[in-house]
């Protein structure tokens, strides 16, 4: 199979689908690879290196496009990058559709084959494919929070974890799922006073055994959820549904309540912002200001560390693109965590979540993978 690399073309997306290393994987397991020039510049990775592993350069988008079976990306195809994909391309990258029904339309009306990484499973019911980037962006997220909490970003003026006789920031995580879990990681090591809000009492065992007296864990209800919110220094969006649109946990009215300076970072934004009075943002300008409190909702967060990130995605992904390569009907038929991961197939949405947010008809895969 002939696979392709485009060029990361969303707002400071300086990602890559494959590295050097993963190409020269993907070549010696029998496959072509097509790369567009500077697909990899921002990672450290020149043409010549992708030539050196065995990848041809095509010119442009359009090129790599029109030569290449299988498009693998990081991020969701733009508008101009969705009107060369075609009925015979296979598209593996992330999606996000259920907030987006203008990506959601193109890709249907393409036909093509689109895998999400985010909604790929494992025997353990966990995203593995979204889990690099999940910890990536957990991190990111408290040096993002603190930052905003600086006078000169329009936050409260705090140091995350103070100083001898002066209170660290209060720092509160909604969802202790993974990006939850690094969030309060970096939180802890950063000295703030950390409390973690999740329905799921096995995660907040789970954090409670591994953070100890570091952190509060809160069995998430309204009240729980509306005192820690407008008490914080510092909120945390890091809850997630499966291919839904995130839930918007934190309303207007309690972001209106919140003291002057607070600041949100909404994780979730991807998926549509857990926060009612989100919207995403990027990396050139990523925060702006809601009822004096600062909101940072960059939706492609790891895009900024794309060194750490492309290497980690490509840690997870490189087995799935190998295994598609070899046979990509066979490996949705076999594979049912392969499977969970096919959004949209032959004009049909193929993931419920999606179906259900965007008022599509749903299709089961395997139905979908016999029209």
């Amino acid at each position: 199979m002939r696979v392709g690399v485009p060029t990361e073309i969303k707002n400071n997306e300086r990602r890559v689908g494959l590295t050097p290393t993963s190409v020269r994987e993907v070549i010696g397991a029998g496959h072509d690879v097509v790369v567009q020039p500077g697909a990899g510049a921002s990672i450290g990775a020149s043409d010549r290196a992708y030539i050196d592993a065995g990848a041809s350069i095509a010119p442009l988008a359009a090129d790599v496009f029109t030569d290449a079976e299988m498009i693998v990306k990081v991020k969701e195809p733009q508008a101009e990058e969705r009107a060369m994909m075609r009925r015979d391309h296979i598209l593996f990258t992330y999606l996000h559709l259920a907030p987006d029904p203008d990506q959601t339309t193109d890709l249907v009306a393409s036909g093509a084959m689109c895998i999400a990484y985010e909604t790929v499973t494992d025997d353990q019911g966990r995203l593995p494919l979204l889990a690099p980037m999940s910890q990536v962006a957990g991190r990111m997220s408290i040096q993002a929070g603190a930052t905003a909490l600086e006078a000169t970003h329009g936050g409260a003026g705090l140091l995350m974890g103070g100083v001898p006789g002066v209170a660290p920031a209060r720092v509160v995580v909604i969802g202790g799922g993974v990006v939850g879990k690094h969030a309060t990681e970096i939180a802890i090591g950063m000295g703030a006073d950390v409390t973690v809000i999740d329905r799921n009492l096995d995660v907040l065992n789970e954090l409670d055994s591994r953070f100890d007296a570091s952190v509060t864990t809160l069995y998430s209800t309204a009240d729980a959820l509306e005192d820690s919110v407008l008490h914080a220094d510092l909120v945390i969006g890091a809850v997630l549904v499966k291919g839904a649109r995130a839930p918007r946990l934190v309303t207007a009215d309690m972001v209106r309540d919140m003291r002057a300076g607070s600041v949100l970072v909404d994780v979730a934004i991807d998926q549509g912002g857990a926060f009612e009075t989100s919207h995403a943002t990027t990396h050139e300008n990523p925060t702006y200001i809601v009822d004096e409190v600062v909101h940072y909702c960059v939706a492609n967060m790891p895009g900024g560390v794309p060194r750490t990130s492309t290497y980690a995605l490509n840690n997870a992904t490189l087995p799935f693109v190998i295994r598609l390569a070899n046979g990509p009907h066979s490996a949705l038929i076999q594979d049912r965590h392969v499977r969970s991961g096919l959004n949209v197939m032959n004009g049909q949405v193929t993931e419920l979540a999606v179906a259900q947010a965007l008022g599509f008809d749903y299709v089961e895969p395997l139905e979908a993978l016999k029209a």
